[in-house]
């Protein structure tokens, strides 16, 4: 078995677990698309595929075990910790850590490396094909009328192709894109 497919494996426990902070749902509408992007984006761009795909399956495991509060720094405190008990070099670790840490929007100037940028995208490009689970989220979590809720996707969204850096990540998104703010005019 595969670093990738054990990494995959853990994740996925850890989201069915009933402890999990929002179920099963990420693993299958989140995490799946996260590293489907990433690694399109990593063979297009040149990127090592397994740090981007491991980093992919493990960028929010801080959410489902902690929740969503600070979520990159459980994340890769989690990361760390399970892919040096799996034996995985040092050097690589490093890598997939600072893909973790600088996945978030708000973390944009940290990012150096090709495999840190390829994570961010690909998590804003997971949104595209979840926009139930972005709906979800404004009626649930954050407790939305129908108006605010199709407001606050729309927003959301549009902020999503906005951060797209890649000429790629937008030629892949834009036709969902259009779809979405025509569907939510």
């Amino acid at each position: 078995m595969s670093i990738e497919q054990k990494i995959r494996g853990f994740v996925e426990e850890e989201s069915k677990k009933p402890t999990s902070k929002y179920g099963y749902e990420p693993f299958e509408f989140h995490f799946v698309f996260v590293v489907k992007y990433a690694k399109k984006l990593a063979k297009e761009l040149g990127a090592d595929e397994e740090i981007v795909a491991i980093a992919g399956w493990l960028h929010d495991i801080g959410s489902i075990v902690y929740g969503r509060k600070d979520h990159h720094i459980t994340g890769a405190k989690i990361a760390v910790e399970k892919l040096t008990a799996l034996g995985y070099p040092a050097d690589k670790i490093e890598l997939v850590e600072k893909c973790i840490l600088h996945h978030r929007g708000s973390r944009h100037d940290e990012r150096k490396t090709l495999e840190e940028k390829i994570i961010a995208e690909a998590d804003a490009m997971s949104a595209f094909d979840n926009i139930p689970g972005v709906f979800k989220a404004a009626f649930v979590y954050e407790h939305n009328t129908q108006g605010e809720a199709k407001e606050s996707v729309r927003n959301k969204l549009k902020n999503k192709f906005n951060q797209l850096y890649f000429k790629n990540s937008k030629k892949i998104i834009k036709p969902k894109y259009k779809a979405a703010m025509l569907l939510l005019e």
